[in-house]
């Protein structure tokens, strides 16, 4: 028994049989499981692409990146560029591949200049990478307010600055949701949505096959080894964190398009932490992590959220359980992570 729960992760063993748990109750208080499983699927897709972005910088060797909003607020800066120009038709997804090609130079220049500093603070990656996450949102509060917007579904009717919520509907809101998408019974196959992540995976695990992938590989597991070896471990740093910073800005461009709308203002504070909780619960720790470990903690976490929610206020109306089990899960397993920094989580 100790060795199966060593193999499987006591993390993960834990969320399934909670999310087994939760299931079960859904179906016996009666909900409707079919919508329940849509919402799953739809968000595990539009999820995942931010929990990916955790591959490059744990393989890297700066561990978890929990200044994911360095990433997420240049997604958001080119969504609103490619608004702000006009760049928003639905055909062939070319508002989508717009605000995804604005963010790129976006997040290649800031990724490049956090890389710089996290290889002046070795050691201390995880904790300055919080706090520079946290900087980056408050910083943009004004930035959201000075920016030059002038798009009348951006702006306020009345003052200056962004609205705190940026609806899609009118340009490419759901665009992946609906490309190919499908129903078995009652359950919604969102098949663009899911083709994207996973070409995303793909993508990332042929990259971690490449030369330049197993160099950063190695940098980041062994870097007296790969020093002695004549890998710069730096630079192999840098690139590991520039590619986080890239799936960021894709990843929150994804989130943003299935829910319908941006968020602004202090929304990217803590998206750092559920994509964090969600590769660990998947197996992975602060040292190393593999394309299965965002698959499975992607769909475990949210899935157990996912119905956790109706599930949790069904049996308790009177107050809002829900949210306190997802504050114990997501901060709890990354709690768990950071015990076990010395050894494998």
């Amino acid at each position: 028994m100790k060795k199966f729960i060593e193999k499987i992760g006591l993390p993960r063993l834990i969320i399934t049989l909670m999310f087994i748990g939760i299931c079960i109750a859904a179906v016996v208080l009666k909900l409707p499981f079919g919508m329940l499983t849509s919402d799953v699927i739809r968000r595990f897709g539009m999820f995942g692409v931010l929990a990916l972005a955790m591959v490059p910088s744990i393989q890297c060797g700066t561990g978890p990146n929990f200044a994911l909003p360095i990433g997420i607020i240049c997604g958001l800066l080119g969504s609103l560029i490619a608004i702000e120009l006009g760049l928003t038709s639905k055909a062939l997804g070319y508002g989508f591949i717009s605000s995804v090609l604005i963010s790129l130079p976006l997040a290649v220049l800031t990724g490049w200049a956090y890389g710089l500093l996290l290889n002046k603070i070795k050691g201390s990656e995880m904790l300055v990478a919080t706090y520079t996450g946290f900087s980056i949102v408050s910083f943009m509060q004004i930035g959201w307010v000075t920016l030059p917007f002038k798009h009348p579904e951006m702006i306020w009717p009345i003052g200056k600055g962004l609205r705190v919520t940026v609806s899609l509907d009118s340009t490419f809101g759901e665009i992946l949701n609906n490309f190919l998408g499908f129903e078995i019974g009652s359950v919604y196959i969102p098949t663009g949505l899911l083709l994207f992540f996973f070409g995303c995976c793909a993508a990332v695990w042929l990259f971690s096959r490449s030369k330049m992938g197993t160099e950063m590989y190695t940098a980041g597991a062994n870097p007296k080894f790969a020093a002695a070896s004549g890998i710069n471990v730096d630079k192999n740093r840098v690139i590991g964190t520039i590619l986080s910073t890239v799936i960021g800005a894709v990843g929150i461009i994804v989130y943003s398009l299935s829910f319908g709308y941006l968020q602004l203002y202090l929304a990217p504070l803590y998206m750092a932490f559920p994509a964090v909780a969600a590769v660990l619960i998947g197996g992975a720790s602060t040292r190393k992590v593999k394309i299965s470990h965002v698959l499975i903690g992607t769909f475990l976490f949210q899935g157990m959220l996912t119905i956790a929610v109706p599930v949790a206020n069904q049996m308790f109306p009177e107050g809002n359980l829900s949210e306190v089990l997802r504050q114990i899960v997501q901060n709890g397993i990354i709690l768990y992570a950071l015990t076990k920094v010395g050894g494998e989580a």
